[in-house]
């Protein structure tokens, strides 16, 4: 990959794979680490790109396995609460608010696939693929993360 493409790759997909690695992990430090080893790894990759939707794919994977073992190390960061996080997001209404709290505090098996479905917009195969799980699981999980959600949203 030459510097151009890298450069171009990097600003496209950055916040994608923030966003993707604060969902999983729910810490932007972590998050941060998370983009790095991203980026990291795409500059020294020496992989041909069939296009970009491949590039993001291919990132996204890369900042789930980071992801997966940053989770399971012993000096992980705490998560911030879901309400901080609210507070540090660019949202305007009490319901953006209210929902980006509400999905946060979902545990991460139901929120990770509930991000890739409904913000960057994968179908549930492909979701499949990305987290290494059968179709019928991220049906699953996806119809017990809106449950959750119903619920929580109508409590509030």
């Amino acid at each position: 990959m030459d510097r151009n493409d890298f450069i171009r790759y990097a600003e496209k997909y950055k916040d994608t794979v923030y966003r993707v690695a604060l969902n999983f992990l729910g810490n932007p430090q972590d998050a941060e680490d998370a983009v790095q080893e991203a980026l990291m790894r795409l500059y020294l990759s020496k992989g041909r790109f069939e296009g970009d939707e491949h590039v993001k794919r291919w990132m996204i994977r890369v900042t789930l396995n980071f992801c997966k073992n940053a989770a399971r190390a012993e000096k992980r960061r705490v998560p911030t609460p879901p309400e901080e996080l609210a507070l540090s997001a660019p949202f305007e209404a009490e319901e953006q608010i209210a929902l980006f709290t509400a999905v946060m505090a979902l545990p991460e098996k139901y929120r990770v696939p509930l991000y890739l479905f409904y913000y960057e917009e994968y179908s549930v195969k492909e979701i499949g693929s990305l987290l290494e799980l059968r179709e019928s699981a991220v049906t699953t999980r996806l119809s017990r993360a809106r449950a959750i959600l119903r619920q929580e949203l109508e409590e509030a």
